[in-house]
């Protein structure tokens, strides 16, 4: 894939981080975000597409990013297609983490180290180039006031910052009302996009998964009256030896 294009995971990070605290906002649901994302750039990338509300592999050529990878490897290695809910709910040591070391590396973060109350020892985190930060605002901004369909990485990432609530960061108060309802409109412009986001909520929501009723097939937005829930034995995401040193306190 290169570097000539940030990932959806890397710019749903972004966009989650305060430039002012350095620390993310919704650190629990972010975890679930970020999975979703990773979902969508892979089907971007042609290695794995929507069966119904399943995720199936069809290339497991590698992409050169370690992080997307990593999650091919555990769904190739899954053998059959897995459930999109499933794969977002299960375990796993938090991406937010991970992706946050994956960006210092990449040199589009650094850590600055710190203590809170004079005792604990914190990690935050500031963007090194804010303009990257600007264009990735800038393109959700002109999606939510022109109303013209945005191109499909746009509309995947409005999903899921709807979905992980990052709304009332980007849009705070009573006059971005309007501005979060147009947000969370843009989920229907992207079907994989769709499927992740709605899955994210799924999971948050603690909804029973169900069997996908209908003839809704590959790439159809997913039902909004079929649910899913968290379920045991999904394979973990791999440890990170940055893992570690990358943990932002709130």
């Amino acid at each position: 894939m290169g570097r000539s294009r940030r990932t959806i995971p890397e710019e749903l990070l972004l966009l989650a981080l305060d430039p002012a605290t350095g620390t993310t906002a919704q650190p629990q649901s972010l975890d679930l975000g970020l999975a979703g994302a990773q979902l969508v750039e892979l089907a971007l990338a042609g290695r794995i597409a929507p069966d119904g509300d399943r995720i199936a592999v069809v290339m497991a050529r590698p992409t050169g990013d370690p992080t997307l990878d990593s999650a091919l490897e555990l769904l190739r290695r899954r053998g059959s297609p897995v459930r999109a809910v499933h794969w977002i709910g299960g375990p796993r040591l938090g991406l937010r983490q991970i992706y946050l070391a994956h960006l210092e590396r990449c040199g589009m973060v650094h850590a600055v180290s710190g203590h809170m109350c004079g005792v604990l020892p914190t990690t935050r985190y500031q963007a090194t180039d804010t303009a990257i930060s600007r264009d990735i605002r800038a393109r959700l901004d002109s999606a939510i006031r022109t109303g013209v369909p945005p191109d499909p990485r746009t509309a995947a990432l409005a999903a899921l910052a709807h979905a992980v609530g990052l709304g009332k960061h980007l849009y705070p108060g009573n006059e971005g009302r309007s501005s979060r309802s147009r947000l969370r409109d843009l989920i229907r412009h992207d079907p994989m996009g769709g499927l992740v986001a709605h899955a994210v909520m799924d999971v948050q929501n603690g909804v029973a998964a169900q069997p996908r009723r209908g003839g809704q097939g590959p790439g159809a937005a997913p039902d909004n009256g079929s649910r899913h829930a968290a379920a045991a034995g999904v394979p973990m995401q791999p440890h990170h030896g940055a893992m570690a040193r990358a943990v932002a306190h709130h």
